[in-house]
């Protein structure tokens, strides 16, 4: 055989072995995926037809995104040229589900089908389609029919521990879209700070959104704390927060504000303490409990009008007051100006009732209404919000110790301590979204050794234990189980001060809960996962400055021939691995992997040896140093 044809036939081989990888590499994996023979030349000039505004909005959003991967943008047309190849949008209802879309491409172009939300979607499916080769842009011809398994797909942010600019909440809001994500729920107000201006409350911001100093090291480090004298706060502007709304909507994500209580009200009872559950004197609260916590905050509502630099649970609550709920009303009213979300969260966790157990007001309260306990005093509180949200066209999302006491009607649960609270209410016929502490607080350390992580809240969370999450628990029934609307990651920011440490705890994953949101529990495939589709994924998000976890490597140790060999598959795309089979530190001044390793045999009465490596990005960034006893 003539060996240039010889040659051409395996550069073809090798040309349609990548094209059938790129379609493997789209995450969240699509419901089917046909590959074709061939691809598609992406040239600069090819028209994208997009007739209606909206269409056109997500034409732009892919071609701003395009130009990072080609150094181009497309042409957007509202009709199609005579001749040429095209990217045209056609609008249509797939599969009777807004967010479903197909993807053709063919040697005449590409045609994605689907509603306005479909569109987007297949958008980010044909983006990570391109492959650069060359100086070529190249797509497989490939057929793809997609829908997700869940209408929830939600990360929770938490702004009120620590505050992050609006530029970091739109870049999160980006990296959501392109994953297919479409609920970012905004916890924007906790006892360490108040971030949103309300305009009829301006002390909120004023006091409520700074506090004086915060605590060095875990909770448990110092006793008593150490504080870093650091002022530390901020808040969004409601103009600010208008801008966070469209621009998440612009990228089909809905933002859900979260304003707590009863608890978790330090920082708007240290700007307006006439809020809490004592009548107020000369600007002390009248208690009848002279105690102090174990960090010597009074039990009996003498507030400080400093915010707690902190964390846990303090003991402050609002009352249950005339006061109190027109306060509230007026802060929610301003709250769903702002917000268009057909839901408003009121938190409604680890609520103490010391306060209410001790108060005149709200005895009075429980014996007015006929309520046995200072848990239906809860309910009888979170169910005077709901009425007044149910009254206002919004729906209430509470977290699961909304139950206690009695769940108000209409409420929808998010579950987090566990399933226990999410089964009981799908059980009762409400909504529910899934989002245990078991499997999806994204503030757990990523890997078992502490030490060689950054601080954080504690527990412990690897990639394959949030892959294996499914939102449906099997205690519930075909028809109860239609109640679990989806499922949320809830990144809590006590020990995240910077973006980069927001973004090394959310990614990869947020990666794999982008597959647990997208795809049923029986199609899921944490192998594939891995290796077909993670690497690409976190190469992509080195290129966008994403500071993600760069993940162990797949090590594979076999025995063969009385000798072990030693394989490793680093994660990112394009990485390299240095090593060492000493014990002793693996850094770039180590040996480079470059194939399968045979380790050396250590004598009868010496100790196992044990590989010791690090995972060096095509971007220069060293992973933590990981061990793997060779045995």
């Amino acid at each position: 055989m003539n060996k240039n044809l010889l040659l051409a036939g395996l550069l073809l081989l090798l040309s349609q072995v990548t094209l059938l990888a790129q379609t493997n590499h789209l995450l969240p994996q699509p419901q089917t995926v046909v590959a074709r023979e061939g691809e598609w030349i992406l040239e600069p000039g090819t028209p994208l037809i997009a007739e209606s505004a909206a269409a056109r909005k997500s034409a732009a959003l892919f071609n701003a995104l395009l130009e990072t991967k080609t150094g181009f943008q497309l042409p957007i047309l509202m009709h199609p040229p005579a001749l040429g190849p095209l990217i045209t949008l056609e609008e249509s209802m797939v599969a009777n589900n807004p967010e479903a879309y197909t993807l053709e491409v063919n040697g005449e172009g590409v045609i994605i089908q689907g509603a306005d939300s479909g569109l987007f979607y297949g958008l980010q499916s044909l983006f990570q389609l391109v492959e650069i080769q060359g100086i070529s842009a190249v797509v497989p011809q490939v057929e793809i029919a997609d829908a997700p398994a869940f209408g929830y797909r939600g990360i929770m942010l938490d702004v009120s521990r620590h505050f992050f600019s609006t530029a970091q909440v739109k870049k999160i809001l980006d990296l959501m879209s392109q994953l297919k994500f479409n609920t970012l729920h905004w916890h924007l107000t906790d006892d360490q700070g108040w971030r949103l201006e309300i305009k009829k409350y301006p002390k909120l911001t004023e006091i409520g959104a700074w506090r004086d100093s915060t605590i060095i090291g875990q909770y448990y480090d110092y006793q008593p704390f150490i504080y870093d004298n650091e002022k530390h706060g901020g808040y969004y502007t409601q103009e600010e927060a208008r801008e966070i709304v469209r621009y998440a909507a612009e990228r089909k994500i809905t933002v859900i504000p979260e304003i707590e209580l009863p608890g978790h009200s330090s920082a708007v009872l240290a700007a307006y303490p006439e809020f809490g559950s004592f009548e107020i004197k000369e600007g002390t609260a009248k208690g009848t409990i002279p105690a102090v916590n174990d960090k010597g905050d009074p039990l009996n509502n003498e507030i400080s009008k400093q915010l707690p630099g902190y964390w846990g649970v303090h003991y402050n609550i609002y009352g249950p007051t005339p006061a109190a709920f027109s306060f509230l009303e007026d802060v929610l009213t301003e709250v769903m100006d702002i917000f268009p979300s057909k839901y408003i969260h009121i938190g409604g966790d680890e609520v103490p009732k010391d306060h209410w157990e001790t108060s005149a007001i709200a005895q009075k309260v429980i014996k007015k209404e006929k309520l046995e306990d200072e848990h239906e005093l809860q309910s009888y509180f979170i169910q005077r919000i709901e009425e007044f949200l149910n009254e206002n066209g919004r729906k209430m999302i509470g977290w699961d110790e909304i139950l206690e006491g009695g769940l108000a009607p209409n409420a929808t649960v998010m579950s987090w301590r566990g399933e226990k609270g999410g089964i009981a209410a799908a059980k009762m016929g409400h909504d529910v979204i899934m989002t245990p502490n078991s499997h999806l607080y994204f503030d757990h350390y990523q890997a078992e050794d502490k030490t060689t992580e950054p601080l954080a809240i504690g527990g412990f969370l690897p990639l394959e234990k949030v892959y294996s999450y499914s939102p449906v628990p099997d205690a519930l029934s075909e028809e109860e189980a239609v109640h679990v609307l989806g499922v949320q990651a809830n990144l809590w920011t006590e020990y995240i001060p910077t973006n980069q440490k927001m973004e090394y705890f959310l990614f990869p994953r947020a990666l794999a809960l982008a597959e647990v949101a997208w795809k049923p529990k029986e199609e899921k495939d944490y192998q594939s996962f891995l290796r077909d589709r993670l690497p690409a994924s976190l190469l992509s998000l080195e290129k966008q400055g994403v500071f993600f976890r760069i993940p162990e490597a797949i090590v594979d140790i076999s025995k063969e021939s009385g000798r072990h060999l030693i394989r490793i598959q680093p994660l990112v795309a394009g990485a390299k691995v240095y090593y060492t089979v000493d014990g002793h530190k693996a850094d770039q001044t180590a040996r480079l992997y470059t194939g399968p390793i045979v380790a050396p045999n250590p004598g009868s009465d010496q100790e196992s040896l044990v590989l010791r490596y690090v995972t060096i990005t095509p971007g220069g960034r060293s992973s933590n140093e990981f061990q793997v006893p060779i045995e």
